[in-house]
């Protein structure tokens, strides 16, 4: 019997101290409830106050965890989501603040504020009604009132001349509706929808961006985004949207789709810029011409392509398989300065210097800033100018992109086909000895780096305008060695010098 009443002694003595220390954890959390509310309120309030409103915010969600019955605690927070621009966070806090007190008016107000901003007319409409039944002089509520009817109006408006195909229309009367509520997505996205029918996608995607935050889950807006920077060639943004859209359901089949697809093409052309980077050029072509086979229904991929290419062909030094391209290029896109650039120096590649002039100034009206362009056209004029004087590679016949085996070959070829020795009349002999010397200038221009690189930018070395301390010249053109071996009197006889 005894043991039976030590028993129960210890456990009433448990339940005893199990009761003192949980009044000691309710009195932690209720006994100062009242003390620690009244603290986080004023500081929720003084922080509001001094736009810290993060930290503000963290007080009032700590008010409220501590009375959930107070309809000011939901109030003040809610003013304060919306501060942040928080507004679908601030209605569950207004809707609440209204069930605790449904004559509470300012709640009412800014509720419908919100709704009618949401594009949300029918339920705006009963929270301005409640506040005219009690209010009946209430301005703002009677301003927004007829902003409702207003908006309930041009919508139907819209969607009537949307349905008419009048998307011109429709866009106008949009503005309008957006302008009253512009938290409306429904609104972006018909004005959105209008202006991909209409061929203006920029736009689109200005209507379509902010959709995206205005709905939860909007993967349909994501998906679109994306197609929309896709068909624009801006292949970086369109893959940053449409993970965002993976984000939200990383199995949605649609998204997934167009994932792989926009990945591959993306890694495809940026791994052709770091070729070119790296002045692979062949192999950036080959990655160029396998995106064209990739990508065929948008024509910005083509055009890129095309004209990459066209670029890493100049790189090449191929010009007449840069000037077939740059053409293709050109004709797909008239205006791209870049394409005409590119080719007029194919052209100056293949000594046409007029072309490249041509293309220079047709370049200079689409991009009249660029430098490269202005530099570039000033180069083609001088080797244009030059042209008419004396063109060394033509002398010699051989192609700008020529080494100097190929240079000194044709130059001994030809020295010895005009040799002054193989001719019996004196007027041949002269003929002979014209040819002769601008056989030997070209020689020694374009084996010389220095002097070569000057012919290159447009000025012949040994023009006697462009040589600093005069240097004469037989008619303009000057013997390269100071001396004219075939002057009267001379015994020169041909020989070749193997450098």
């Amino acid at each position: 019997m005894e043991c039976r009443q030590s028993g129960l002694s210890e456990v009433l003595f448990s339940l005893s101290l199990f009761g003192v220390v949980l009044d000691l954890q309710l009195d932690g959390v209720l006994g100062a409830t009242h003390v620690e509310i009244e603290h986080h309120l004023e500081m929720g309030r003084k922080l509001l106050a001094a736009g810290q409103l993060a930290e503000a915010l963290s007080h009032y969600h700590s008010a409220v965890e501590g009375d959930s019955k107070n309809y000011l605690t939901y109030y003040k927070r809610a003013a304060v989501f919306l501060a942040m621009g928080k507004s679908k966070s601030a209605l569950p806090d207004l809707t609440r603040a209204i069930q605790l007190k449904p004559d509470f008016l300012a709640a009412r107000l800014q509720r419908g504020n919100i709704l009618l901003k949401q594009g949300n007319t029918q339920e705006a409409r009963e929270d301005f009604e409640v506040v005219l039944q009690r209010s009946v002089n209430h301005e703002e509520a009677h301003e927004q009132m007829m902003r409702t009817n207003e908006l309930e109006e041009l919508q139907e408006e819209a969607n009537a001349a949307y349905h008419q195909g009048d998307y011109s229309a429709t866009i106008h009367v949009l503005e309008r509706v957006i302008e009253i509520s512009p938290w409306d997505p429904e609104s972006r996205e018909l004005r959105a929808d209008c202006y991909i029918r209409m061929g203006d996608p920029q736009k689109a995607i200005q209507d379509l961006t902010p959709t995206t935050r205005l709905r939860n889950d909007n993967r349909a807006a994501f998906l679109k985004l994306s197609r929309l920077h896709y068909s624009l060639g801006e292949h970086h943004e369109s893959l940053n949207h449409i993970r965002e859209c993976l984000k939200l359901d990383q199995d949605d089949k649609e998204c997934f789709s167009h994932y792989k697809l926009v990945k591959k093409l993306s890694k495809q052309l940026d791994s052709a810029e770091e070729l070119i980077q790296e002045e692979r050029y062949q192999e950036a072509i080959e990655k160029y011409e396998s995106v064209m086979k990739m990508e065929t229904s948008v024509p910005f991929y083509t055009n890129l392509a095309k004209e990459r290419i066209c670029f890493c062909l100049v790189k090449l030094r191929k010009a007449h398989e840069a000037i077939d391209m740059c053409s293709e290029a050109h004709q797909r896109d008239p205006r791209n300065s870049k394409v005409l650039r590119d080719r007029a120096e194919a052209y100056i590649l293949n000594q046409d210097y007029e072309k490249a002039v041509e293309d220079y100034q047709e370049a200079r009206e689409f991009d009249g800033d660029s430098n490269e362009i202005r530099e570039g056209l000033e180069r083609a004029q001088k080797l244009l100018k030059l042209s008419r004087k004396r063109d060394y590679y033509k002398i010699l016949g051989v192609g700008r992109n020529a080494n100097k085996q190929e240079i000194i070959k044709a130059y001994r070829k030809l020295a010895q086909q005009w040799h002054p020795d193989n001719f019996q009349s004196e007027a041949e002999k002269k003929e002979a000895e014209k040819k002769f010397i601008d056989i030997a200038s070209a020689k020694e221009v374009l084996t010389d780096p220095e002097m070569r690189q000057k012919f290159d930018a447009g000025e012949d070395p040994l023009d006697p305008e462009n040589q600093q301390g005069g240097g004469g010249g037989q008619g303009g053109h000057g013997w390269p060695f100071h001396f004219n071996p075939f002057e009267s009197g001379s015994s020169f006889h041909f020989k070749f010098h193997h450098n």
